[in-house]
């Protein structure tokens, strides 16, 4: 079923399926409708919450120009989650949304018993942060520039993430475009920039599992989780697929999500 709720400075858009224990999908920039395959799945044995995070899709801020930061999404997402009065939940956060899952561990662990952070780009955590950030900035004014391939080459390039010149992918619908340009300019740097609070995170009584795709070897987020395991004393979980295998073989990418949850 598909809603809305209002909080204080946004109207946030968000499915509901299924019934049982509730499990939260949380992604950014990818909101609801990358999600659903594997909510679809997942929905047979947990009530699984989806959402689009702030800015993106159906989840509208008052101010369009205001950045979303891992602590704004997370406040979303704890307010989501007392709205259903369902939790404490697992939450199964990926990319930018490992990075809001882990503020939402920080700031509000009794909405949540475990946490599953897939590929959580937390460049702070790496040696050349200082370079990251000197990159991310590059890609930020680049796409403010104009040159939106040139913002996503340079993008691809940092993470190490390999490019089939053949693949073109379709042009973007409104939505996506503007999907795009909010990411890029008003949710990338403070994704990117979030310091993990590493005694917080161990001190919360969170079940926090680091994630990593088993062909995202050499990648950006293959280093940066390896660098937040080692952080929290703790090893990856290995999951099928790459960055985006959810979206891509989420068939394939379910029961291994239900392995590590149990």
């Amino acid at each position: 079923m598909n809603h809305t709720l209002r909080v204080p400075d946004a109207t946030l858009y968000y499915e509901v399926r299924g019934r049982g224990p509730l499990l939260v999908l949380a992604g950014a920039p990818m909101g609801t409708r990358f999600l659903a395959p594997l909510a679809d799945l997942l929905a047979a044995d947990h009530t699984v919450l989806t959402t689009d995070p702030r800015g993106v899709g159906g989840s509208v801020p008052d101010d369009p120009d205001a950045d979303s930061t891992p602590q704004l999404r997370a406040a979303d997402l704890a307010a989501l989650i007392a709205h259903l009065d369902a939790g404490p939940a697992a939450v199964f956060g990926t990319s930018g949304g490992a990075v809001t899952g882990l503020a939402l561990a920080q700031s509000h662990p009794s909405v949540m018993h475990t946490l599953v952070a897939h590929e959580p780009p937390v460049t702070e955590l790496l040696p050349d942060a200082a370079g990251q950030r000197v990159a991310i900035e590059d890609i930020i004014a680049t796409y403010a520039s104009g040159d939106v391939p040139g913002a996503w080459m340079k993008f691809l390039v940092n993470a190490n993430i390999p490019m089939d010149p053949s693949a073109a992918p379709p042009p973007p619908d409104a939505q996506q475009e503007a999907d795009e340009r909010f990411w890029f300019l008003h949710e990338m740097r403070g994704t990117t920039l979030f310091q993990p609070d590493l005694a917080a995170l161990r001190s919360s009584g969170v079940r926090i599992v680091v994630a990593v795709g088993e062909d995202s070897t050499g990648q950006i987020c293959d280093r940066t989780s390896a660098a937040l395991a080692t952080e929290l004393g703790t090893e990856r979980a290995v999951f099928p697929g790459g960055h985006i295998a959810f979206v891509e073989d989420p068939a394939t990418f379910a029961p291994r999500l239900r392995e590590v949850l149990k």
